[in-house]
């Protein structure tokens, strides 16, 4: 558990999301706007999420509806330009998350210099993006292929719009994910982004698996971080950080004040 206060220089750890808009080859992408005016929002989510005293940032491509479980190469490319004309103006431990699509995620972490990454890393699962099927161990033999061991693994265990074919335990799964895989980190989420993670889950979660860290993923906000925090590790939070608590709207920076202004009172 050490590594968590060695790379975020606190205990229990806040990381902020910052969704980057609809990418080249997106449906949703705005041919007119182009690639600056990505860059332009996403920075401006950078210094909000800063000024609100966030503890690290993860960059997600959360606008690339519908979402890929293998990403196109302009995807990846796209992102690694995003991050890397911007992580000069990040102060915090960033990382990525190329959804959903764990080798892409790794590939963008090791071109920009990234600390870690959160993807669906096992199992096989019906989802709204089709049958979802991993390989875990492919993907851990490319990250030594090129060199980013170092790059920490956030295997999030409860992926949101899917479900394990097989019927299984979340503490069953937990367990054997840690024996097999040995994360460096696990995130239980709820259906979306922006849904409460259950604190009954987390529960199960941490039980099961006491000397590895677990994250609350989604729909931690301001009246719920006390108790999220109270059983997790940390927490990964995007929607409520968002201006009228909107998925699709960009960082509050007066809304991640309040957030982590309550999280030093839990953490002191």
């Amino acid at each position: 558990m050490q590594w968590i206060k060695d790379l975020f220089g606190v205990e229990k750890p806040i990381i902020g999301m910052c969704h980057i808009h609809a990418l080249p080859g997106d449906p949703m992408y705005n041919t007119e706007r182009g690639m600056t005016w990505i860059v332009e929002q996403t920075y401006n989510d950078v210094v909000a999420l800063q000024k609100g005293g966030i503890d690290a940032i993860m960059f997600s491509n959360e606008f690339s509806l519908p979402y890929l479980t293998k990403v196109e190469t302009i995807t990846s490319a796209s992102m690694a330009a995003i991050i890397g004309e911007l992580k000069s103006e990040v102060k915090v431990p960033y990382g990525v998350n190329v959804l959903w699509d764990s080798t892409a995620s790794i590939d963008v972490a090791m071109a920009t210099n990234a600390s870690f990454v959160r993807e669906i890393f096992t199992g096989v699962y019906a989802s709204d993006f089709g049958l979802w099927n991993t390989n875990v161990g492919a993907v851990i033999r490319h990250q030594y292929h090129i060199g980013a061991e170092k790059v920490r693994l956030f295997f999030n265990i409860v992926p949101e719009a899917a479900a394990y074919l097989a019927e299984r335990q979340i503490k069953d799964i937990a367990l054997s994910t840690v024996f097999n895989n040995r994360p460096d980190a696990l995130c239980v989420s709820g259906l979306t982004a922006g849904v409460e993670t259950s604190a009954q889950t987390l529960e199960l979660v941490k039980q099961a698996v006491p000397n590895t860290p677990v994250f609350a993923n989604t729909g931690v906000k301001l009246h719920n971080v006390e108790e999220q925090l109270s059983i997790a590790d940390g927490a990964i939070i995007g929607t409520a950080f968002k201006h009228e608590g909107s998925t699709w709207n960009s960082i509050d920076a007066d809304r991640v004040s309040a957030i982590m202004e309550k999280v030093n009172k839990i953490r002191n």
